[in-house]
């Protein structure tokens, strides 16, 4: 009977987990799980693993950093990141730190056992059958000085019906093997000999000779290799110890094109709806001059221009959310986050002694500064305060505090209110998606907690929510102090 491929789930525990689990022992496969990371590094070690599931959040620490780390020790063990919703950068991220996939909310049992599946398909057939031939076909290097003909040819014939690009260099980044999709890829021709010729000389291609001077940064390096033609395929550098290194290169140009149709309406949609938006509300003002309004009419301009104020609201996260999801957020200086919070605090005051809520602020002393943009920075802290005072009843009571926790920045943001289901939880930060419980009075777009996921991304930080049901919510945000 064949041995079980035993699957690695790496997870904080949840309903997700429970799901994922029964899935993939359903479809055959022995499951482990570690909740920590010392467990996480014994199971790998011991176990070796066919493949490693992970949260994006895991014990605590970023899910991408930690699979980072996890293929500098074992580059070829594929991993899928399950995150708690799709973004529009978080495939760029994921191929660049090296992933196999991922996984995102809504899933389904087949979803999650079709991609655990694919993923090790091409991890046998590109991966690991890679490092097993060319150390197998040349052990000789470490006693001659090349490779005997004959095992060149058996080796290139092998890899010639790869689909990915596949080039294997030597120290001096001269070429020892390269297939037909590589030469398809920068149009080499069939038959021209480039065996022993420096890969810079050959293909002169400037986004892989950037990965190329890269080499010395680290172990694994991603870059992007762009053509005038539009096509973008990611290429992916590792050493081979004692022979060199290989470099394979993956077509993405669809996964780009995707994420320019997607930012492209959302910014036509926006921009098309804020101009007439704004004659609405001119010519509503206009009306208040013609003529006294009676009851009824003033009434019907008060409702008109609450509902034009909410939709014009709306564009305005859009657009912000789409320039945020886009990368056009470059501005950095150093922001101290007290400084920041007080302000927000100040433009709230009306509406928590309104609704009589407890305010306590606990700022620890000694705070770094983060480098960040302070708008984008002032808008987080507006969203979750105006989310909490919004949710949180009459006479309830709200808890900020601000605190270092080793070289970052921790903001938690506690309120009284309803709470979040906990099978909702891994979804309060998708756009538009809002709780089920929460109360009729309380009105929004469902786009301000994405924002702020869309900014603590961009500064590099981490945001997530712990939650019980009629107790309330607290959202905890991670930045990294310092430069």
């Amino acid at each position: 009977m064949a041995k079980q491929e035993m699957i690695l789930l790496a997870m904080d525990p949840s309903p997700t987990l429970d799901l994922m689990q029964r899935a993939l022992s359903a479809a055959g496969f022995e499951v482990a799980i570690v909740h920590n990371r010392p467990a996480l590094d014994k199971s790998v070690q011991e176990a070796i693993p066919s493949l490693m599931l992970i949260g994006d959040t895991f014990a605590g620490q970023d899910g991408l950093t930690v699979s980072s780390e996890m293929l500098a020790r074992f580059p070829t063990l594929p991993i899928i990141l399950y995150a708690n919703q799709d973004t529009t950068g978080l495939a760029k991220s994921i191929l660049k730190k090296g992933l196999s996939g991922y996984l995102y909310p809504p899933l389904k049992m087949a979803d999650i056992v079709d991609e655990v599946q694919r993923c090790l398909v091409r991890a046998r057939t590109l991966g690991d059958w890679l490092r097993r031939e060319v150390k197998r076909t040349t052990a000789s290097l470490e006693e001659k000085a090349h490779i005997s003909e004959t095992e060149r040819v058996k080796l290139e014939a092998i890899i010639a019906n790869i689909q990915d690009g596949v080039i294997v260099m030597d120290e001096g980044q001269n070429i020892l093997l390269i297939n037909r999709a590589v030469r398809e890829i920068f149009n080499l021709g069939e038959e021209t000999p480039l065996t022993g010729k420096s890969l810079k000389a050959v293909i002169t291609n400037d986004d892989l000779h950037a990965l190329l001077d890269r080499t010395n940064e680290g172990v694994l390096k991603y870059h992007e290799i762009n053509f005038d033609d539009g096509r973008v395929f990611n290429a992916q550098y590792t050493p081979i110890p004692k022979i060199g290194s290989a470099v394979t290169m993956q077509d993405i140009s669809y996964l780009k094109e995707l994420d320019r149709m997607k930012s492209d309406f959302i910014h036509t949609v926006s921009h098309d709806l804020r101009s007439p938006l704004t004659s609405i509300l001119g010519y509503m003002e206009l009306i208040e001059r013609t003529g006294p309004l009676n009851q009824n009419q003033q009434e019907f301009m008060q409702r008109l221009q609450g509902s034009v104020q909410h939709i014009t609201s709306l564009v305005n996260d859009l657009l912000d959310l789409g320039r945020l999801e886009a990368g056009f957020d470059t501005r950095r200086e150093t922001v101290y986050l007290e400084n920041v919070l007080r302000y927000s605090l100040d433009m709230f005051d009306t509406q928590i002694r309104k609704k009589k809520i407890q305010l306590d602020v606990e700022i620890a002393p000694g705070l770094q500064p983060v480098r960040a943009n302070p708008i984008r920075i002032r808008q987080m802290l507006d969203n979750l305060l105006g989310n909490a005072i919004k949710y949180t009843p009459n006479e309830g009571r709200i808890r900020v505090r601000i605190s270092m926790e080793e070289e970052q920045v921790v903001l938690r943001v506690e309120d009284t209110g309803p709470g979040i289901p906990p099978d909702e939880q891994n979804r309060i930060f998708e756009k538009f998606y809002r709780a089920s419980n929460r109360p009729d009075d309380v009105t929004g777009s469902g786009l301000g907690l994405a924002i702020v996921k869309s900014i603590v991304d961009s500064h590099q930080g981490r945001v997530w929510v712990e939650s019980t049901l009629e107790r309330g919510s607290t959202f905890a945000v991670l930045l990294p102090a310092g430069e």
